[in-house]
């Protein structure tokens, strides 16, 4: 499947040099090696138990992670006996979990976003995705903005004035809640994995790599959709879960009031700083569709049954471990919190910003007050097309290659340092977020090896660190 092709190399600023021939490998993994293999299989064994885990430890081992091991260890429990133990499928909590589920495809299909027009600076509506490896560009309709605020404006109408439901409804059926994750995220896996081989939407767009552990994980399908504009990647990585994330939150800060007839500091300062960052990728959902995960990775199991699963379960631990344990933050503490989130932050959007002005602007503007510098490159689609790409190197992308992960990184671990330092599964997170960022780092720049060739060696030597500078 790798055709060879003469392409141009351009140095800085535009100036070509010699030509070459590289191997036009564009997109996920085409081989897939033994340790892959492993790795794929042991994430598909493994991660639904590692969700299982955390939500038992913290109800039936007060969130510590050790004692249920030790337990296990020691004999005094079983595998079996946790999940004995544990809250049992209901068919209210399913009844409860399809009415959200559908509310957000309603919202997605069937409203058009308006907010754009009202509030200043949003880009919502119908917008253009990146080119595809196959050369296909798609349509996308971002309204998430507008779906989280419906979403939202009607939990706070049932909070003051009707209501409905129990504001703690979802930590009160968290357990069960989770079988119902787990049915959508299988059956949305299976349904995109089979939908691949035998009505895929765009099948030059398609990735079939022989392995089927690893297509099944990884995806075969780019862009799966029915319709025109139910796409199964934008809807999963930007509805559900992340729409409810917030609602999660607020469900944890009013069973901590039910509890103990108060609201602490810590879990005020998670609410604030984690609703900042789902505000944040609902403003920027255009943008989104430029980033790794709509630009480049499959559908498959890693974001279907992810997204239905292991972020809204996962991504909300420390919320849950406030309930548990309520945590109140000295003054300093709080302060240092909410310094580092904030910073964080600044350093996460304002890097994004800076990509996203350089490529609107074609080059065209002001970073850090001077004109910026780039490398200049080509590459091509599987269709035999040649296109040009810029590779920023000003500003904060001047200082690292995904310094806009680093930003990441400390708004996660000020997430993580809300909850005190009594026990070490709120820091899950944080774990998690570096081995996930730093393989993406790995994953990204073997791509854009791939893609760009000697334009990406040019590239690493200009801006030869990924996350820290002078560290790595």
């Amino acid at each position: 499947m790798e055709a060879t092709r003469r392409r141009t190399k351009h140095g800085a600023n535009g100036k070509p040099s010699e030509e070459r021939k590289e191997p036009a490998q564009w997109g996920r993994a085409w081989e897939v090696d033994l340790f892959s293999l492993i790795g794929v299989i042991a994430l598909l064994c493994f991660a639904p138990f590692i969700v299982f885990f955390f939500v038992m430890a913290c109800d039936q081992y007060q969130c510590s992670i050790s004692q249920p091991l030790l337990a296990l260890y020691h004999g005094e429990t079983t595998l079996l006996s946790i999940w004995a133990q544990a809250p049992s499928f209901s068919w209210s909590a399913a009844k409860l979990y399809s009415i959200w589920v559908s509310f957000q495809v309603f919202l997605y299909v069937c409203v058009p976003d308006v907010t754009h027009k009202f509030i200043p600076g949003y880009v919502g509506g119908v917008q253009e995705g990146a080119r595809t490896p196959a050369g296909l560009i798609n349509k996308y309709e971002i309204n998430g903005l507008q779906c989280w605020l419906i979403t939202h404006a009607l939990w706070f109408a049932n909070t003051c004035y009707f209501h409905w439901f129990s504001l703690t409804i979802i930590f009160d059926n968290w357990i069960p809640l989770l079988w119902c994750t787990n049915i959508l995220g299988y059956a949305v896996s299976t349904f995109a994995f089979l939908k691949a081989y035998c009505f895929p939407t765009n099948p030059e767009d398609c990735k079939f790599t022989g392995n089927v552990f690893y297509n099944y994980m990884m995806g075969i399908e780019f862009n799966p959709r029915i319709g025109k504009w139910f796409d199964f990647k934008l809807f999963f990585n930007g509805r559900p879960g992340i729409v409810a994330w917030t609602l999660i939150n607020l469900s944890y800060m009013a069973k901590q009031q039910e509890l103990y007839g108060h609201i602490t500091n810590s879990m005020i300062m998670v609410n604030i700083l984690q609703a900042i960052y789902v505000l944040d990728f609902f403003w920027n959902e255009a943008w989104y569709l430029k980033t790794i995960d709509i630009c480049h990775d499959h559908f498959g199991w890693y974001l279907g049954w992810g997204d239905c699963v292991w972020l809204p379960y996962l991504y909300t631990l420390q919320g849950l471990y406030l309930v548990y344990h309520p945590v109140h933050l000295s003054t300093a503490h709080a302060l240092g919190v909410l310094s580092l989130g904030l910073v964080g932050y600044y350093i996460f959007r304002s890097t994004n910003h800076q990509k996203d002005l350089f490529r609107r602007t074609n080059g065209s503007c002001s970073i850090w007050g001077h004109k910026p510098t780039y490398i200049e490159s080509s590459y091509f689609s599987s269709d035999g097309g040649v296109h040009h790409s810029k590779l920023l190197t000003s500003g904060f992308w001047g200082v690292a290659r995904h310094f806009n992960y680093t930003g990441d990184l400390m708004g996660s671990l000020a997430y993580c340092a809300a909850c005190g330092f009594g026990h070490l599964l709120p820091y899950f997170y944080i774990v998690y977020m570096t081995i996930l960022l730093v393989h993406r780092c790995v994953r990204d720049e073997h791509r854009c090896s791939n893609k760009y060739g000697k334009d990406w060696e040019h590239y690493t030597d200009v801006v030869p660190y990924r996350l820290i500078p002078k560290v790595f």
